[in-house]
């Protein structure tokens, strides 16, 4: 039953009155030249929109020929939305009267907040007071504005109005959305939407985002990013965004001077840059570093082909360009297509005999538009190239539209990515439009060119770590469960002594608890327990010093590797204590640590750690270990939870996994056993909010598996001891393993239910397949011959932060399927429920519509609705007896309500 869809939005989104009104108030109009209030109304009157526009001013009877009244409150209709161009002193009492006349939404223009200072910060929490107990939803303040072409809204001070697109932009900052409304309009690129953010002291990204989602006008999304306040909305929002439209990010703040002036700028947040690229790629989206590649990168993946590996061909009819895109393709790690000897044979038919035989594929500046017809068919027919590239340098032999359109020609029925650069013409002309119509985006230089290509690429790899979802722990039964008692023990341990930092022996304990390899280590206070801790673990024995006090150990001396017998443990032991007594005498030094002196063959040292992002909460980092990390800077980060393919891509990134990948006569490290270690760690992060720092350096990794040789591991006293419902600490939601279990039916068997993953398209497919007509119908409320690719990757491609599908299966296919996916007002969901035709009327479907309710109800959810056809006697009886009523009739279907708090 149900009408639960992923292609189009049902319901009006709550933001609409804000980001798409029908009528607009100016509340500041004047006819004053210069004024922001004149400015503003000019841009709203030319825009044409389609509602009603209505000035507002105390001290005007007529604004520009329009009636102007003195407040909101005096109007005799509210308007969807007010646009505030007031002084800074006067937006909270235009607050209040749009609160009191029924207006749900205002764009604040006005500055004067936030950015200037405590007295503005103060002012800007009593206007968002103002707002929340009025229901007002605001955006801004020290904004641009907000423009949406297709109802003819400029609610905005810019310089230039959008032209009308497929493209949305969200920006942090006013000036950058004019300067790039500059440049979009002498590119030719147009918008369905315009929003500029300014202080987000109310709507953020997250939101607007999710408006965009449901948007059908958009195609693609365009963020200018400073900072992120609220990060789980925002990444799962951008989560939910890139599983059905490319979204494309300029962030900036790369480096410590920008991040200082975007957090003055905007007054959020802002984490650290790697981090932030860490949760773009976890989110499938792609970011660029300039807004000229902010446009090619939405151009070239709104064409829809998305390549299916990155090789690239290059055709070209001059060798300097060809030479220059090949520079290009290695400055941004673009593979270079090697063309079979199959596609060489064939080309040496079509091709003058001084034509290059290689990639780039040279056809000589003689080149008619056969040749580049011929050249583009035989390299996009090669299994071994996923992407072609090709430029037209002008020529008198050969027009550029002949040319352009033999390439297009060639193309036609190809799914691989084909972008050209036709050089030389700046202007638009007849040869670049032809070659945008038939879907080949054109670019201005061959680096241009290039560098929209690595985006796709960048797109393709990121989209992929969408079909991850991760859970917080193993989902093998053998696995052993974590200690968490011990773990928690330590930590209050630590609390009581008035420490945030475990000790060593303290650490590994705890990575112990996790199942994670750590050698054996005996606490020695005195010379004498340290010679029998020696003999005991066995000789060539390492011994640590054991301070709360000194973190970093072999600075102080605090370390002596292979001591062979027990003359030299004794000798170090002593030699140790008074070097450091003498180095630190205002330390505590607890005693000494003995362990094994590990020594493997082809032993490689690396690094795993966790921080605590300001804005993403817990990070994981992977790169070359030892005395020497600071210096070598050589680490990637990734945000939990991990799996081992995302451990494994984030061991990739480092510069450190050529050496661990194993190079001339050295073999490879075990990847596996490190990958444990990397999952082992996310494991820890999710369940223990209060790990706060972990540096796991240096991990011995070697042919044969891999060991913790040191380990240090900070608290945060302000963390609960165990994770939350829901992990709020993390930025990513994982996959809900606490929502699996069974269900007895009433035949007596027992069906195993779990939430969707990623890999079940397949199942889901299969599932669907097996339903009747009926049972169909029931479903979607239409006949539908067949699940589109796109409704099954959102069917199965989960944010479970929001949504959640639980499947009930047998023999490992699927039974029934019962969804829950948030409605357009944010606070209510809508469900879904689907029974195979032989599991129905055996309970099947009520257990499972009982699991969904309590799901939603702890992911915060005000009420469940469903949409039942009036025929599905069986369907509304089930729903009733579960505690819905009926809410509304809308021809044959019933609209059903739970409330759930």
């Amino acid at each position: 039953m149900g009408r639960l869809q992923y292609d189009a939005a049902m319901l009006p989104h709550y933001l609409q009155p804000l980001l798409a009104p029908k009528s607009v108030a100016l509340v500041g109009a004047t006819e004053r030249e210069g004024a922001l209030g004149a400015i503003v109304w000019r841009n709203l009157a030319a825009g044409a929109l389609r509602g009603e526009l209505t000035p507002v001013n105390p001290k005007h009877r007529a604004v520009f020929g329009r009636r102007a009244y003195a407040r909101l409150t005096d109007l005799p209709q509210p308007p969807e939305l007010a646009v505030v161009v007031t002084p800074a002193q006067a937006v909270e009492r235009v607050i209040g009267d749009a609160a009191a006349s029924g207006v749900k939404a205002a764009v604040i223009l006005t500055s004067g907040f936030g950015e200037t200072g405590a007295a503005g910060r103060a002012l800007q929490e009593a206007v968002l007071a103002v707002a929340r107990r009025g229901g007002v939803r605001v955006l801004g303040p020290n904004c641009l504005g907000v423009m949406r072409t297709d109802c003819g809204l400029n609610a905005t001070f810019a310089r230039t109005p959008a032209r009308a697109g497929n493209l949305a932009l969200v920006s942090q900052s006013g000036a950058i959305c004019g300067a790039i409304l500059d440049w979009a309009a002498s590119a030719e690129v147009g918008f369905t939407s315009v929003v500029s953010l300014g202080g987000a002291i109310d709507v953020d990204f997250g939101e607007v985002l999710d408006f965009l989602v449901a948007d059908e006008a958009t195609d693609a999304i365009l963020m200018y990013v400073e900072g992120i306040r609220d990060a789980r909305r925002y990444v799962s929002a951008l989560r939910a965004a890139a599983r059905v439209k490319p979204v494309v990010a300029l962030k900036v703040g790369r480096y410590a001077g920008g991040s200082r002036a975007a957090s003055s700028h905007t007054g959020a947040l802002v984490g650290s840059d790697a981090v932030f690229d860490a949760a773009l790629r976890r989110s499938g989206s792609v970011r660029v570093k300039t807004y000229t590649q902010l446009f090619a990168a939405a151009r070239v993946l709104a064409t829809g082909r998305i390549p299916e590996g990155e090789r690239l061909a290059i055709v070209t009819n001059g060798g300097g360009p060809g030479v220059v895109a090949a520079d290009s393709a290695a400055e941004n790690g673009v593979l270079l297509a090697e063309l079979s000897k199959e596609t060489i044979a064939r080309l040496d038919e079509t091709m003058p005999p001084q034509w290059s035989r290689g990639n780039p594929l040279d056809i000589i500046g003689d080149a008619p538009a056969e040749r580049f017809g011929a050249a583009t068919a035989a390299a996009l027919a090669d299994p071994g190239v996923d992407a072609l590239l090709a430029m037209y340098s002008p020529v008198a032999v050969t027009e550029p539209e002949a040319a352009a359109r033999a390439v297009a020609d060639a193309a036609r029925g190809s799914r691989k990515p084909v972008l050209a650069a036709w050089l030389g013409d700046i202007n638009p002309n007849a040869s670049r439009r032809m070659l945008e119509s038939r879907g080949i985006p054109n670019f201005y230089t061959p680096e241009n060119a290039v560098e929209a290509f690595s985006f796709l690429c960048a797109h393709r790899r990121n989209q992929a770590q969408l079909m991850h979802a991760p859970g917080v722990t193993a989902r093998e039964p053998e696995t052993a469960a974590p200690d968490l008692s011990a773990a928690g023990a330590l930590r209050e341990r630590a609390l009581a002594e008035r420490r945030v930092l475990l000790t060593e022996q303290e650490s590994k304990a705890l990575l112990s608890a996790f199942g994670l390899p750590v050698p054996r280590s005996v606490l020695a206070k005195t010379e004498e327990e340290a010679v029998a801790a020696a003999r005991d673990i066995g000789f060539p024995a390492v011994l640590k010093l054991q301070s709360p006090d000194i973190t970093h150990k072999s600075d102080v001396g605090g370390v002596r590797l292979n001591l062979q017998n027990a003359e030299m443990v004794a000798s170090a032991f002593d030699d140790m204590m008074g070097h450091v007594r003498k180095l630190r005498p205002e330390a505590r030094i607890e005693g000494a640590l003995l362990q094994p002196m590990l020594r493997f063959a082809h032993a490689r040292e690396v690094l795993v750690g966790v921080a605590s992002d300001a804005v993403f909460g817990p990070v994981l980092s992977f790169g070359a270990g030892g005395t020497s990390v600071e210096a070598m800077r050589d680490t990637a980060v990734a945000l939990p939870p991990l799996n081992e393919a995302l451990a494994r891509d984030l061991m990739q990134r480092p510069r450190v996994f050529r050496l661990l990948a194993g190079y001339r006569d050295v073999p490879a490290a075990d990847l596996d056993a490190l990958a444990a270690i990397l999952v082992g760690v996310s494991q820890m992060v999710c369940l223990l909010p209060w790990i706060r720092e972990m540096d796991l350096n240096p991990v011995l990794a070697h042919p044969g598996g891999a060991v913790i040789a040191d380990a240090r591991v900070v608290i945060d006293p302000a963390q609960p001891p165990r994770a939350a419902p829901r992990y709020p600490h993390l930025a990513i939601h994982p996959y809900p393993v606490e929502r699996e279990g069974e269900i007895r039916v009433r035949d007596g068997r027992t069906v195993h239910v779990r939430p969707i993953r990623p890999e079940d398209a397949e199942r889901e497919k299969r599932f669907f397949d097996r339903l009747s007509g009926r049972s169909r119908y029931q479903r979607f409320m239409q006949y539908l011959p067949q699940l589109s690719e796109r409704m099954l990757a959102r069917f199965t491609q989960l944010d479970y932060d929001r949504e959640l599908a639980l499947a009930a299966l047998w023999q490992d296919e699927f039974l029934a399927v019962g969804r829950y996916a948030p409605n357009a007002d944010g606070e209510t969901a809508e469900f879904a429920l689907t029974v195979a035709d032989a599991w129905q009327g055996k309970g099947l479907g009520h257990a499972l519509l009982e699991r969904l309710c309590d799901a939603a109800r702890a992911a915060g959810y005000r009420a469940l609705h469903g949409y039942i056809l009036e025929a599905n006697r069986d369907m509304l009886e089930l729903a009733a007896h579960l505690g819905f009523t009926e809410h509304s009739r809308d021809g044959s279907a019933v609209t059903v309500a739970r409330t759930l708090r």
